[in-house]
């Protein structure tokens, strides 16, 4: 007999043992750059705190400076009992004019596909004339948005459901 959940509805319950490698990969950050840390947290339909996703973050223009690290330009992280999850991220040697500062992949139960966004930094002057945020109708471009709280730290949520939900992209 088998069974009515496949492996593209869940991705555990047991995920974050499982990728604990790719977590400790990237624990401790090693970089020539500058850095910054985004954190937030998930969040259901219903605005509760997503306990068991995993975040996973791409950084192209950070693998130049962090030839030190197991696998460079790459963090996953686990989100917390209250859906938090935070991100330590190589800031690039050049501008990043309206370039995203990590693209995003999001692992969480009960989604069918991962989902995929973007996140940009909210002093970033080149958000204007971003090929990326263009694309995304103007009153929801504010959710790939990190806004800045103190010096090199940002906030972003990631809202999967609701009003708010924040913009995912398909890549089919």
């Amino acid at each position: 007999m088998s069974s009515p959940v496949t492996t593209s509805q869940t991705i555990g319950p047991f995920s974050h043992e499982a990728w604990r490698w790719a977590f400790d990969a990237t624990a401790t950050l090693r970089s020539s750059a500058a850095t910054i840390v985004v954190s937030g947290a998930i969040y259901d339909g219903d605005g509760i705190p997503i306990n068991d996703a995993i975040i996973e973050a791409w950084l192209p223009d950070a693998v130049s400076t962090e030839q030190a690290q197991a696998i460079p330009g790459f963090r996953r992280v686990p989100s917390a009992d209250d859906g938090g999850f935070s991100l330590e991220v190589s800031l690039p040697t050049a501008a990043i004019n309206g370039k995203p500062v990590m693209f995003v992949t999001v692992f969480a139960r009960g989604l069918t596909r991962h989902q995929f966004c973007a996140v940009f930094l909210q002093d970033d002057s080149g958000l204007t004339q971003s090929e990326i945020l263009l694309q995304v109708p103007a009153e929801r471009r504010h959710t790939l948005i990190a806004r800045k709280q103190a010096q090199g730290r940002y906030r972003w949520d990631i809202q999967m459901q609701g009003e708010q939900e924040t913009v995912f992209f398909d890549y089919a």
